[in-house]
């Protein structure tokens, strides 16, 4: 009697972390099936039948970076406040991407930076996974409105795509060599930007 199926010869999570740091130094276009199978220690046939392909890989890297390396986003998220929101986002964001041990930047942006024609799928999936974070920051700023903390005058999707250009561009110095210090003085001027709460008017007896 055959066994059924082939037992992995690998730990998956294991490496998709090596995949993540391989994507993240080297990006996407830049990391060849050899360098992946060299970093993970794997055969072809045996990252084909885990991953599907070199995308696939990619792609199961990036949805393991946004739960683990990205987790803070759930915390910014629950702030009480819409500012709150943002300042955490943004503060905690320079910490991730300049974490000490770990490549500087972000990688859903270095992933993705340097992509040709053939990469239409990797560009259209990380397009997807901002959009989606935009959305979630707008439905969050949404709320803020309908709770009065933000002014009805203001735009959700418009302040939601503010923290993400704010975020991607911090993402890029980080890469580019600029300390956490610096970016943390880029972030707070850029939260000047962004709208306070709403005092709160009490109800007082007539």
């Amino acid at each position: 009697m055959s066994a059924k199926g082939r037992p992995r010869e690998f730990d998956v999570d294991e490496a998709l972390d090596r995949a993540i740091e391989l994507f993240w130094r080297q990006g996407y276009e830049g990391t060849s099936l050899t360098d992946l199978t060299d970093a993970l220690e794997i055969t072809r046939p045996s990252l084909y039948r885990a991953f599907g392909s070199k995308e696939g890989a990619f792609r199961l890297a990036v949805d393991r970076y946004a739960r683990i390396d990205m987790a803070y986003v759930e915390d910014a998220l629950a702030e009480p406040t819409a500012y709150g929101t943002a300042r955490r986002y943004l503060l905690d964001n320079v910490d991730a991407i300049t974490t000490p041990g770990r490549p500087p930047g972000c990688l859903s942006i270095q992933g993705g930076l340097a992509s040709g024609p053939a990469d239409a799928g990797v560009v259209r999936y990380l397009e997807e996974r901002r959009a989606e974070g935009q959305a979630r920051f707008a439905a969050r700023f949404a709320a803020a409105i309908e709770a009065g903390d933000l002014s009805p005058s203001e735009d959700p999707a418009e302040l939601a795509r503010y923290l993400s250009t704010v975020s991607a561009g911090l993402a890029v110095q980080a890469a580019a060599g600029a300390s956490r210090e610096e970016l943390r003085a880029v972030a707070l001027r850029a939260l000047r930007g962004f709208p306070a709460s709403q005092p709160r008017i009490s109800q007082q007896p007539a």
